[in-house]
């Protein structure tokens, strides 16, 4: 992975894009992730898929993590 860090907050209302560019030469896959105000890429070329699953996988478990701190409230703060 080439190195950049950034950071920004989804909002309930971002938007997700794929567009796949199948090129002969270069083919890649463009994961979007759009808001009000910041909207990031990542490209994919072809030999990362487990990279992207792994990177769901990541979203999956936050996303989980998300709704466990909804249920415990604020006595999940405190671990």
């Amino acid at each position: 992975m080439k190195t950049l860090t950034t950071s920004a907050h989804i909002e309930p209302d971002a938007r997700f894009r794929v567009t796949p560019f199948a090129d002969r030469a270069n083919s890649f896959v463009s994961l979007r992730v759009e808001g009000d105000s910041v909207e990031i890429a990542l490209i994919a070329s072809l030999g990362t898929s487990e990279a992207l699953r792994n990177l769901a996988a990541a979203a999956i478990e936050a996303a989980g993590a998300l709704d466990v701190m909804a249920i415990d409230g604020p006595a999940h703060e405190r671990m």
